[in-house]
């Protein structure tokens, strides 16, 4: 398929969406794109590419999951491939620096990357904690990278030793500030950053979910003039996310969660709870009563997070049973269901929850249970949401066959 031609890829114009063709990409990145299926830009592409792709800084506030992720790497990959290097560069070295406050949302970074520089020569490496460092550290030997992807501890342990130097970077990418600043990463940040070339010499993207004021003193200490972007979330309470909330017995909730995941509505679900202790006890409970499925949680070893990861994205795992850590991780199509065994004690969290359905137009169905352990976390979660919600009884018969 050498011959691929820019003509092969045909999407045509349609009022108020851009097209990945309107910016006048290399070809060898839209080949990619057409082969992810990508046609018209997400509201923060068609809004951050124009001003990425000039070499302006941007600040975007954007939740995950609206395609920023391809924006930063789309003017990334551009940048370079208009501007080649005259002298190869040396091992460690990275032209670009994409910062992420966990090890999943790196990851998902660096397997993003290497979709869309699939037919171009740039290189990305990973850099995360929980994860062989050696492995690592021959990886950035082997060759030059181009793109560099890291959590910021894990990267600190490579400047430290002199793995790795950030005086080349052309193109700085912080993702989710505002995670780096609730999760106490900032000091690392901040360190990490002073590496780097003078703001004034490298491009800066910059982007959150959410710009308070320390977000916003974060952005304008990195960035010089950047173009501001704001895409306004999506109201939770979307046509393609039917909400329930039932009233269930404490003593209750085991019973109807097994008899939802036996539901032959259920095609796949993300069960929720609050801590890790009790997706274990969930995941147990499960397969004894002969539902399979896993358990995600950061007491759980990298290399099987990634692997159940894997097998719930390619369809051969049903039911996921995550923490809100892990489960901001998770961006899969064709998830039916969300289960919040218990509600979260953080309203953004319950919004995070749901999205995790009802993605890319599918329909999906986000089910509470709500009891006397922790109904007092509702009222917070109809005001965050801006809406009054209706408990029910449940609509499904909670007796099932075992």
């Amino acid at each position: 398929m050498s011959d691929w031609k820019l003509e092969d890829f045909a999407v045509p114009e349609v009022p108020d969406k851009d097209r990945f063709h309107d910016f006048a990409l290399p070809d060898p990145l839209m080949r990619a794109i057409a082969e992810l299926g990508y046609e018209y830009c997400t509201p923060i592409q068609s809004k951050a590419l124009p001003f990425a792709l000039s070499d302006y800084d941007v600040t975007g506030q954007a939740q995950t999951g609206t395609g920023k992720t391809a924006a930063f790497l789309i003017a990334a990959l551009t940048r370079f491939w208009e501007e080649p290097l005259q002298d190869a560069p040396r091992p460690g070295c990275p032209r670009a620096l994409i910062l992420a406050p966990t090890r999943e949302l790196a990851l998902q970074i660096e397997g993003d990357a290497k979709s869309l520089s699939k037919y171009m020569p740039e290189r990305t490496v990973c850099v995360v904690g929980g994860m062989d460092f050696q492995k690592q550290i021959d990886k950035l030997n082997k060759k030059p990278v181009d793109l560099l992807v890291a959590t910021p501890g894990r990267l600190i342990d490579f400047l430290d030793r002199n793995i790795v130097s950030l005086k080349s970077v052309e193109v700085l990418v912080i993702d989710e500030a505002d995670r780096m600043l609730d999760m106490g990463f900032i000091p690392d940040v901040r360190r990490i950053v002073f590496q780097t070339p003078h703001k004034r010499q490298r491009q800066t993207l910059f982007f959150s979910a959410t710009f308070n004021d320390d977000v916003m003193r974060l952005a304008q200490s990195w960035t010089i003039d950047a173009e501001h972007i704001v895409i306004e979330p999506e109201h939770v309470a979307t046509d393609t996310v039917e909400q329930k909330f039932w009233m269930i017995g404490r003593d209750e909730k085991d019973q109807a969660l097994r008899s939802l995941c036996l539901h032959e509505d259920t095609e796949r679900a993300i069960i929720f709870a609050n801590r890790r202790d009790q997706t274990h006890r969930l995941m147990k409970y499960l397969r004894d009563h002969n539902v399979p499925c896993e358990a995600l949680a950061g007491d759980i070893p990298q290399r099987k997070r990634l692997a159940t990861l894997n097998r719930f994205k390619d369809g051969d795992l049903k039911y996921l049973v995550a923490t809100d850590v892990a489960g901001r991780g998770i961006h899969v199509d064709g998830v039916s269901h969300v289960i919040n065994y218990e509600l979260p004690e953080d309203p953004e969290d319950y919004v995070h929850r749901i999205g995790r359905t009802g993605r890319a137009g599918a329909s999906g169905v986000s089910i509470s249970f709500v009891s006397e352990d922790d109904a007092f976390n509702l009222p917070p979660i109809e005001q965050y949401l801006g809406i009054k919600v209706d408990c029910s009884m449940p609509d499904i018969e909670l007796s099932a066959k075992e």
